[in-house]
């Protein structure tokens, strides 16, 4: 009897410790599979790259449920059911489930996944050859064609916090530990996967958020750079174009493993960073007029005024004619009276061609063009009607203090007029905060038609220039006053250095080579590049490309650009694949770039 009692004690003893191991190790799971959990929530919480998010939930899924395989489904605008991700590497479906049914417009309910995702409830399937509430003939279907062989199924939603239903979790075939064969999923895990998809869903809310901010502000950037090139017919795509070859000498520097290998853009953001700012360098163009943008001669503002002046020379020539007329009925003799009008005619048609070849700036101006000029400007021709009438406001309010001579009035045949001139206000001033190192001209504008004739190269007057140049200063002003997030922190920098040069005589705040990264002198490359081949250009022909590219060697001679990726440019032929996309075909020609490549040889 005693030999009984303790062999009973023993044993329910032994039992006990068998129940508390197992409990133990009940606990050690569940404590594990709690910790998986919070490892994975943090995980996730800091994954912006959706492929390798949708890797992880399903991955983790999987280690938490110990099962062999996982599906992920996103609800589309569409309202269907799209194959998002799998852990397989067989390829996903094209074809999308849809949640209604066409015909009738009602919920179908005939598919797991549809049931799942409408009802915002999970569904066990421990068998699927005997499951009979859902159409799982898709999943036969797989396993026919894979040689999968689907036995239990765990299909969870992923609902936000208001129940939006974002998508759908899957899981598949639950394996036994010891064996490994494929077992019905435990209930008792439901909660625990619950817990997951609760994760998954507000990681996947974060980064479409974060997708959805970031495609705005691309889209809104790329907004402003085409805005800028509908401004104007004549530079239409150029902040296109620049972006796109940019991009191509940047991808060409980061593959480098010679010169530039201590160069890289690591992650996307840091590409992206880039493209922003490669399509944001010429946003300050917005504040420029169109008519200083695509004046392409000297006297154009908004139209061009060659018209007005060759209209007094009309006058001139009609009053030469009078003067004929008047001789002969004077008593003159015809031969006289016609010869001294053929010679007064002879000389206005010289005098007019001369103003309207100088009016072109196709070449510079001499000084005894300019004397010319002068002595030109000092004609005159009679003004018999009143030219205050008609006038805008504003126009009238230029002229108030300008006093008024009865009419007939002598003009001169080319006026610099006071109204020409328009004053530089504290509007047009530069901000010092910003370190801007630009000369200001005093005046704004100055209009004038001599003033504008005697421009010696190119068809700009000192105030135009610098307005174009200004666009520079209104691109620092604009971006450097935007609260950038920190992956786009250089935007500014990217977008407002391509006028710069590593001498220092760039534009606006001169920059040398020790202030400009591998990006801002790329930059600098595609902007002078497409500018000097730009096929749209009022003023001037486009460039060939071997004329563009002996413009650029002569800048890296002169140490203004980066010299190694002006030798990358040529080396890697990206002139080439740039000029078969964007120029005409006769701009594309032979270019002998080892006359261009190496070290640069000193003068």
């Amino acid at each position: 009897m005693r030999v009984r009692n303790l062999l009973t004690i023993r044993n329910i003893y032994k039992g006990q410790q068998d129940t508390e191991q197992a409990l133990e190790r009940q606990v050690k799971t569940r404590t594990a599979k709690l910790d998986m959990l919070i490892r994975t929530g943090i995980m996730m919480a800091s994954e912006h790259d959706r492929t390798r998010l949708l890797d992880q939930i399903l991955l983790e899924g999987q280690k938490l449920l110990q099962c062999d395989g996982a599906t992920l489904y996103l609800v589309t605008d569409d309202k269907t059911l799209r194959f998002a991700h799998r852990t397989r590497d067989d390829q996903l479906p094209v074809a999308e489930i849809p949640l209604y049914q066409s015909d009738t417009g009602q919920p179908d309910e005939r598919f797991v996944s549809t049931y799942v995702a409408l009802h915002n409830t999970p569904v066990l399937i421990d068998d699927v050859a005997l499951e009979t509430r859902f159409d799982l003939s898709g999943t036969r279907r797989f396993d026919e064609q894979t040689g999968y062989k689907t036995i239990s199924l765990l299909t969870v939603p992923l609902a936000s916090i208001t129940g939006e239903v974002l998508g759908v979790l899957q899981f598949m075939n639950a394996l036994d530990t010891t064996t490994g064969q494929a077992i019905p999923f435990d209930p008792g895990m439901l909660h625990l996967v619950q817990a997951l998809a609760a994760q998954a869903v507000v990681a996947l809310d974060n980064l479409q958020l974060m997708e959805a901010q970031e495609q705005l502000m691309d889209n809104l950037f790329q907004m402003i750079a085409t805005a800028i090139d509908a401004k104007s017919p004549y530079t239409g795509r150029h902040c296109n174009r620049v972006p796109e070859l940019a991009l191509m000498l940047a991808q060409a520097a980061h593959d480098d493993q010679t010169l530039f290998a201590d160069f890289r853009f690591e992650t996307a953001d840091q590409w992206r960073e880039f493209k922003m700012g490669a399509w944001l360098h010429d946003c300050g163009k917005v504040t420029t007029p169109e008519y200083v943008i695509d004046k392409a001669t000297k006297l154009e503002t908004i139209n061009n005024r060659i018209h007005e002046i060759r209209t007094r020379f009309e006058v001139l020539l009609r009053d030469a004619e009078i003067s004929r007329l008047l001789a002969l009925q004077a008593g003159q003799s015809a031969e006289q009276a016609n010869a001294q009008y053929a010679a007064r005619a002879a000389q206005l048609q010289d005098d007019f061609a001369f103003l309207a070849a100088c009016n072109t700036g196709t070449r510079p101006l001499s000084a005894q063009d300019l004397a010319r000029l002068t002595q030109l400007a000092a004609g005159t021709w009679l003004r018999h009607f009143d030219d205050r009438l008609g006038l805008s406001v504003a126009e009238a309010e230029r002229r108030a203090n300008e006093s008024v001579e009865p009419l007939p009035v002598s003009e001169p045949l080319l006026a610099d007029k006071p109204r020409h001139i328009f004053e530089r206000d504290s509007a047009h001033q530069i901000d010092p905060r910003y370190g801007f190192k630009m000369e200001v001209p005093e005046k704004l504008y100055n209009h004038g038609e001599l003033y504008n004739l005697s421009v010696v190269r190119g068809t700009l007057t000192l105030e135009e220039r610098f307005k174009i140049n200004e666009h520079m200063i209104s691109t620092v002003m604009m971006l450097e006053n935007m609260r950038f997030p920190k992956s786009l922190r250089r935007v500014p920098e990217y977008a407002s250095t391509h006028h710069e040069t590593l001498t220092g005589t760039g534009y606006p705040r001169r920059l040398g080579s020790a202030e400009l990264s591998i990006p801002s002198r790329i930059m600098a490359i595609a902007d002078i590049f497409e500018a000097l081949t730009a096929p749209d250009r009022p003023y001037k022909h486009p460039n060939t490309v071997s004329e563009a590219i002996k413009v650029l060697f002569e800048l890296k001679q002169a140490g203004q650009i980066d010299a190694d990726l002006f030798d990358l440019f040529l080396s890697s032929r990206l002139y080439v694949t740039y000029a078969n996309k964007f120029l005409k075909p006769e701009q594309i020609d032979e270019v002998d770039i080892a006359a261009y490549l190496g070290p640069v040889v000193m003068h």
